[in-house]
């Protein structure tokens, strides 16, 4: 079909679809931006114009918009083989893919279970965790810890276990209860410290006491590794993964790694426990698996919880989840790209010059009046705003501060989108220093311009 003006994109937009996260009142009301192409680390609107993709298109870009190779690999594959159900089956895309899963995931991992999405990737591990302990005989253990202003996703399993009020108290009676620990999240600490170490070891302290007290009936705990995403980007101190790691291990919890946002590269090593070397009972990944091409997800787990799933038919020990999708060759196939081009194009040892020029662009900006505190770990930033710096006010939610700077961004070429009064930066991690560079000069004067 011959394709229609922007006006008439807008309008069928406005129309027809319902966008997530997303007051629809007030989309009615604005012309949306159309995007009809992308190249590189920018997108094309229906009108010719270029945004930098300052969040990758919602963390899932790694090697920039219609990648030749990837593209190439995805046709190729559309060409002999679409879709094949893993229900009583196999592919071959899907056995390349969770053979080099498990080569480059940390120690221990070594099956891969698929389904298309970050929600459905760490439901399928915390269903794991709870019908394992039922297979060793040990029934009651079904209750999980969570931390604070963490979030695993919007499926009702992954609501339960997040923690963030504004998006999941409305479905508090729909949720199972958990027993939730404080996160590291030393600006608007409840304890009142200012040094993230030391909020750290409040949180680990009081994390213990809670596995002390409910480890009979705990079947795992779920952590966002380094960096939790949707919370505002808070990152944890050196050691805090760790130290989670010895309390499962010493009080028998699985420990469920949701590396959905921080996995492949995003933090500076392939997988954000590594840096820790930390090797979780179970990983869900999902994000940047296809580059942002499709939607997959996987959740990996050792041979410990995969054993105790073996026997015979009648004991009734399958796992029963699946997924329509699982495993779909196409996906799978950008995968595979995907990971051939981190090697080929060296994109770990590349980001280590841009990790540093954004530490220092991010210091510059902790000098404005309006910012307090910055987060940041690998590609990945959250710059807060506020009210007032002395007392750490924050600007009222409903002011919309952040949604503010990131259209004030626009006029800069940029595409951003904020996590409440937080900035986030989180570029494709094939940016240029040049492209960067632009990156922040947006962002500087977009956070002067709004809060002048």
């Amino acid at each position: 079909m011959d394709m229609p003006d922007t006006a008439t994109l807008q309008a069928w937009d406005k129309k027809y679809i319902w966008h997530p996260f997303t007051q629809m009142r007030d989309w009615e009301a604005e012309n949306p931006i159309v995007i009809t192409r992308g190249e590189g680390v920018y997108l094309i609107d229906s009108d010719g114009n270029r945004y930098l993709d300052g969040v990758a298109s919602i963390w899932t870009n790694v090697h920039g918009h219609c990648r030749p190779e990837i593209n190439e690999a995805v046709k190729a594959q559309i060409d002999r083989l679409e879709h094949s159900t893993l229900l009583g089956l196999a592919n071959d895309t899907s056995i390349f893919l969770a053979k080099r899963l498990v080569d480059i995931a940390p120690t221990g991992l070594c099956k891969v279970f698929y389904s298309d999405n970050g929600s459905t990737a760490v439901e399928v591990g915390i269903k794991m965790a709870f019908q394992y302990w039922r297979h060793l005989g040990q029934s009651q253990k079904t209750k999980f810890l969570t931390f604070r202003h963490a979030y695993h996703g919007d499926t009702i399993g992954s609501v339960s276990v997040g923690g963030i009020d504004l998006f999941h108290g409305v479905f508090r009676p729909l949720l199972f209860k958990t027993i939730q620990a404080p996160s590291p999240y030393c600006y608007h600490c409840e304890a009142g410290c200012t040094d993230i170490n030391t909020c750290g070891q409040h949180c680990l302290d009081e994390l213990e006491r809670l596995m002390a007290t409910h480890a009979e009936e705990l079947a795992g705990l779920v952590i966002e590794p380094l960096l939790q995403g949707a919370g505002g980007m808070i990152v944890q101190p050196t050691g805090f993964v760790r130290r989670v790691r010895e309390l499962c291990d010493r009080y028998d919890v699985l420990m469920i790694a949701d590396e959905v946002a921080t996995g492949f590269g995003r933090t500076g090593t392939m997988f954000a426990c590594e840096q820790e070397n930390v090797s979780p009972d179970i990983m869900a990944l999902s994000k940047g698996i296809t580059a942002g091409y499709m939607p997959l997800a996987v959740t990996m787990a050792t041979q410990r919880v995969y054993n105790a799933y073996l026997g015979n038919y009648a004991e009734l020990k399958t796992f029963f989840h699946g997924h329509t999708f699982t495993g779909n060759p196409l996906a799978c196939a950008a995968a595979l790209a995907s990971l051939e081009l981190f090697e080929t194009d060296r994109v770990l040892e590349n980001m280590q010059p841009k990790i540093g020029y954004l530490s220092e662009r991010l210091e510059k900006l902790a000098g404005l009046d309006h910012v307090g505190d910055i987060r940041h770990i690998g590609l990945a930033a959250g710059i807060e705003l506020v009210a007032d710096k002395e007392s750490r006010t924050s600007y009222p939610w409903e002011k919309r501060m952040g949604m503010k700077v990131c259209l004030e961004a626009r006029k800069h070429g940029l595409f951003l989108r904020p996590l409440g009064n937080v900035v986030v930066v989180f570029p494709p991690l094939v940016i240029s220093l040049e492209e960067l560079e632009t990156l922040m000069d947006g962002v500087e004067a977009s956070i002067k311009a709004v809060t002048a």
